[in-house]
């Protein structure tokens, strides 16, 4: 019996944001090398996202690609980028069949010219999907984020389209990467690792955190129906207390 069946659908994320670690360690316990893992990973990619649309998920944010992984040997980024853009192809009529949208945050200026167009492309093909949206980070890190943010709110000051004293989380979050998209409440990282690496560190103020010891490759959607299981077992108060919460407080 799947544990799919223990899941609230009616109480379900809006958005799940997903630290895909492990490819490189779960391909030297295989004797291969670190692209050899990346390669099995897509077969995660592919079982997670089909399985976040079936369930309703709204927004799925996979961390693909940091601005730390170009400190990576050549030969490796190189074959993330060519590993990227096979699977964007060879998955492309998937997205449309199932009605799903493609987009991107990060520094993807800096991608190799062939990356970005092929993902403008499928960005462009997906553009008017509805049932899910696919995020992909791509050489993305969150410092780097709000420091970008930091510089657009400081252009507006300069230019008198912005008041200081009229700042607020919601002129920040407008100026994000994610700007119009809802916050991650269900963040999810793989490899048994318990840290953030500079993900999302903004949006995830009040995400509920969930690490596994699976390595990415392994993550199949009955470990995405654990994480989910875990995920409605808390509660989530927003800094308020339980009895605060509860229908029957005055």
């Amino acid at each position: 019996m799947s544990v799919k069946q223990n899941i609230d659908i009616q109480r379900l994320p809006k958005h799940i944001a997903i630290i895909m670690d492990g490819n490189g360690r779960w391909a030297k316990q295989k004797g291969k090398i670190r692209t050899f893992g990346h390669q099995h990973g897509v077969a995660a990619v592919k079982d997670t996202v089909e399985s976040c649309a079936e369930l309703g998920i709204k927004v799925l944010t996979l961390y693909a690609f940091s601005t730390e992984n170009w400190k990576r040997p050549q030969f490796e980024i190189n074959a993330l980028m060519q590993l990227l853009v096979q699977s964007i192809s060879k998955e492309t009529p998937t997205l449309m069949e199932n009605n799903i949208r493609l987009i991107t945050i990060g520094d993807t200026e800096s991608l190799p010219s062939g990356v970005s167009k092929k993902l403008k492309k499928v960005i462009s093909d997906t553009a008017n999907n509805t049932r899910m949206t696919l995020v992909l980070a791509l050489s993305y890190s969150s410092r780097w984020e709000i420091t970008r943010a930091m510089k657009l709110i400081g252009e507006k000051i300069k230019k008198g389209e912005l008041d200081p004293a009229k700042i607020d989380e919601k002129t920040i979050d407008n100026h994000l990467c994610t700007a119009g998209l809802p916050d991650p409440e269900l963040l999810i990282r793989t490899s048994g690792e318990n840290r953030i690496s500079n993900y999302l560190l903004w949006q995830i103020a009040y995400a509920e955190l969930y690490f596994t010891s699976k390595l990415w490759p392994d993550f199949r959607r009955e470990d995405l129906y654990e994480a989910l299981i875990d995920y409605q077992s808390r509660e989530r108060r927003f800094g308020l207390t339980s009895e605060q919460l509860s229908p029957d407080h005055a």
